[in-house]
C-alpha cells in the first residue's frame, strides 16, 4: 500500500484490524510548520488493553510457529522496506526533520535489520549436555518471553522500532508497539508493511498515543511479559520501577554524554571530521552523538579553530533540500530546551565559540545553528545530555587526564578516540567505561548485526541488536530426560 492511501489518517492496528482512535493528534513538519504531515489516531487505556489482549491471544499460535515461517515473514518486511527506502525516507525527513540522505539510509538500515533477524529465526541456538547421572540426557532450549511492549523514541522512527520488533517476532514473541507521539506516521508506515507480511491477527499491534496513557498501560499491564524502552533517563527509571515491581523483564536505552578524545598525535582533519559527524549530523539528535570533545592541550586551539571553520560552512536548512547538511530540531519543545541549555552555559561562564542561535529561514521551522562552547568539567553543558546540535570542548593535560575526563560522567554509552598510537587506542578501548568504543571514527554510527548498548545510566538489561538480542527476547529452559 502506498502512503497516500492512508497517510492523512493513520490508525491503530489491533488484532489485525485498523481502528480509529478515541482522540486525534496532528503531526507537523519541523522543516515547515505550515505543513501537516498527518492527522492520526490516539489511543486511551482501553484501546491499549485491547491490543495487549490481542497479543496475548495470538501468542500460542505465533510462539509455536516454525522458524521458516518466521524467517519468511521478516524477510518479506525487510525486502519491502529496502524497495521503498526512497519513498519512506522522504516521509521520515518530513516528519522528523532528518536530512533526506540520512532518512533514506535509516529506512534501508531498517530493512537490513529485518533481513538479519530473518536469518536469526533459523539459527535459534540450543545445547545438549551429558548429565552427571547415568542414563539421563540434558538439553537447553530458548523459548519466547511472551507479549513484548515496545516503546520507541522519535529520533530514529524506523531503525529503533525495527531493531526491537524484528528480534521479538523472530524468537516467537507477540508485540504491542507504541511509537513516539511526534512521529506517528513513520510508526504507522512501518506497521502497515508488517501487517501484510503474513503474521496471524494479534501477533503485531500498533498503538499511537501518549506515554501517560498508552505507554503507562503497556508498562503496567499484567499480560505484558517484557518491556523494551528507549528514551530519557527520567522516563526509563519510571518504566523500570513500574515493570519490575510486577517482575516483568525490562530493557532500557536512555542516552549518553559521549566523549570524543583527540590526542596531540591525531590526524587533525580526521578528528574534526569525526567531531562534526558525531556531534552535529542528524542535528545532534542521537544518543550516540559526541557532545564532549576532550582535546589534548597541544592541539586544543588548532582543533577548535578548524571545527569552528567547518561549523560556519555547515548548511542548515529544510530536510528535503539537496544542499542541506543539518535539518531542523524535531519540535518547538526540543528547540526551547536546546536554547535554554545554551543560555545556562553562557551564564555559568562557558566560552561561546560558535552558533546556538535560532534561525529564520525561507520556511518557518525549528531551526538553530550548531553550537560550540569551551567548557570546564563542572559546567552543566559538559555533564547533562542536551540532545541537540550543542557540544563543548574540554582541555586535557595528557592522555591520562583525557581518559579521566571521558569517564567522569553518569552515562556510559559510547566513547571515541582519535590517535595514531596503537598503544593509546588499545588502552582506551579497555578502560573507557562505556558499552561501545570508536577509534578514529565518529561516536555516532553503529552496525546493525552487533550488540548495541551501554553502561551506567545509559542502559539497563541485555543488549539490543545482533545475536545478543536473544538474551532479552527469549527465556532459557533446561530439560532432563531418562534416556
Amino acid at each position: 500500500m502506498k502512503l497516500g492511501d492512508m497517510q492523512q489518517n493513520p490508525r491503530h492496528l489491533i488484532n489485525g484490524r485498523w481502528e480509529i482512535g478515541t482522540t486525534t493528534g496532528v503531526s507537523i513538519n519541523p522543516s515547515d510548520t505550515r505543513e501537516v504531515v498527518a492527522e492520526h489516531a490516539r489511543a486511551d487505556r482501553n484501546q491499549t488493553e485491547q491490543a495487549v489482549r490481542a497479543a496475548s491471544d495470538a501468542l500460542a499460535s505465533w510462539s509455536h510457529s516454525n522458524p521458516q515461517r518466521r524467517a519468511d515473514v521478516l524477510d518479506l518486511i525487510g525486502s519491502e522496506l529496502l524497495a521503498r527506502k526512497d519513498e519512506l525516507g522522504k516521509l521520515l525527513a518530513r516528519e522528523e526533520g532528518k536530512t533526506l540522505p540520512e532518512a533514506v539510509a535509516e529506512v534501508a538500515r531498517s530493512g537490513q535489520i529485518f533481513k538479519f533477524f530473518a536469518g536469526e529465526a533459523l539459527r535459534i541456538p540450543g545445547e545438549l549436555h551429558a548429565s552427571v547421572r547415568q542414563g539421563v540426557q540434558v538439553d537447553v532450549t530458548r523459548e519466547p518471553v511472551g507479549v513484548v511492549g515496545i516503546i520507541a523514541p522519535w529520533n530514529f522512527p524506523f531503525a529503533i522500532p525495527a531493531w526491537k520488533i524484528a528480534p521479538a517476532l523472530a524468537y516467537g514473541n507477540t508485540v504491542v508497539f507504541k511509537p513516539a507521539e511526534s512521529v506517528p506516521t513513520c510508526g504507522w508506515a512501518l506497521s502497515e508493511i508488517i501487517s501484510r507480511s503474513g503474521l496471524p491477527a494479534g501477533a503485531f499491534n500498533l498503538i499511537m498515543g501518549s506515554g501517560r496513557e498508552a505507554g503507562q498501560t503497556l508498562v503496567d499491564h499484567p499480560l505484558v511479559n517484557a518491556v523494551s524502552f528507549t528514551g530519557s533517563v527520567a522516563t526509563g527509571t519510571r518504566v523500570l520501577q513500574a515493570a519490575t515491581a510486577r517482575r516483568a523483564r525490562v530493557q532500557l536505552e536512555m542516552g549518553g554524554k559521549n566523549p570524543l578524545v583527540v590526542l596531540a598525535d591525531a590526524d587533525l582533519e580526521q578528528a574534526v571530521d569525526c567531531a562534526l559527524q558525531g556531534g552535529y549530523f542528524s542535528t545532534g539528535q542521537r544518543c550516540t552523538a559526541s557532545s564532549r570533545f576532550i582535546v589534548e592541550a597541544g592541539v586544543h586551539d588548532a582543533f577548535v579553530a578548524r571545527l569552528r571553520q567547518r561549523l560556519a560552512t555547515l548548511k542548515v536548512g529544510h530536510a528535503l533540500e539537496r544542499a542541506t547538511e543539518m535539518g531542523p530540531v524535531v519540535d518547538e519543545t526540543q528547540l526551547a530546551q536546546n536554547l535554554e541549555h545554551i543560555a545556562i552555559a553562557r551564564k555559568e561562564g562557558a566560552e561561546h565559540v560558535f552558533g546556538g542561535e535560532r534561525l529564520e529561514l525561507a520556511t518557518p521551522g525549528h531551526y538553530m545553528s550548531p553550537a560550540l562552547f569551551l567548557a570546564r568539567p563542572e559546567h552543566r553543558i559538559a555533564r547533562e545530555e542536551i540532545f541537540g546540535p550543542v557540544a563543548c570542548v574540554l582541555r586535557a593535560d595528557s592522555y591520562e587526564h583525557a581518559l579521566a575526563l571521558a569517564n567522569d560522567t553518569p552515562f556510559g554509552l559510547c566513547a571515541g578516540i582519535c590517535t595514531t598510537s596503537l598503544k593509546r587506542a588499545m588502552h582506551f578501548k579497555r578502560h573507557a567505561q562505556v558499552g561501545m568504543t570508536m577509534v578514529n571514527l565518529p561516536t555516532a554510527g553503529v552496525d546493525f548485526h552487533v550488540p548495541f548498548g551501554g553502561r551506567k545510566d545509559s542502559s539497563y538489561g541485555p543488549r539490543e541488536q545482533g545475536s545478543h538480542a536473544a538474551e532479552f527476547y527469549t527465556t532459557v529452559k533446561t530439560g532432563y530426560m531418562l534416556a
